[in-house]
């Protein structure tokens, strides 16, 4: 069977997420949560930026159209927000449970692209993000 090329990435990209879960949660035990983030951040930078000019890939920022830097800022901004908030979360409770309402953002990218970007899921893919939000309150809520 073959996959789309997107879907392999895509699967890579959870299970270093899951990997990033974990890993975060047994750091954030003697530390604070915000100094791990800003931590991660930095290795995180000092790892892309050198891979982005090996590569060839490195080009000017700021020739960049406007409306780019725009949107990649305010995509920066809220990378930011939400990793303060997950490390947090890590820091208070149990991974299982912070990993698992941190992935009602899925369902909360279905809403904002069909509010902002135009997109139209299908009956059935809404039917499948109701079961994500279904079973997200089965596993976050208690009785």
């Amino acid at each position: 069977m073959s996959f789309p090329s997107w879907v392999v990435w895509a699967l890579l990209s959870a299970s270093f997420a899951a990997l990033t879960a974990v890993f975060a949660k047994a750091g954030v035990r003697h530390v604070d949560a915000d100094l791990a983030m800003a931590l991660r951040t930095l290795i995180v930078a000092l790892l892309i930026v050198p891979f982005v000019l090996v590569t060839g890939k490195w080009s000017n920022p700021l020739d960049l159209a406007p409306r780019t830097q725009l949107f990649l800022t305010l995509s920066a901004v809220a990378t930011g927000a939400s990793w303060l908030c997950y490390f947090r979360a890590l820091q208070l409770g149990d991974v299982t449970k912070v990993a698992l309402l941190d992935k009602f953002s899925v369902v909360l990218v279905v809403v904002f692209a069909v509010a902002f970007l135009g997109e139209r899921p299908s009956l059935r893919e809404w039917a499948g993000i109701g079961l994500m939000v279904a079973g997200l309150a089965v596993l976050v809520l208690k009785r």
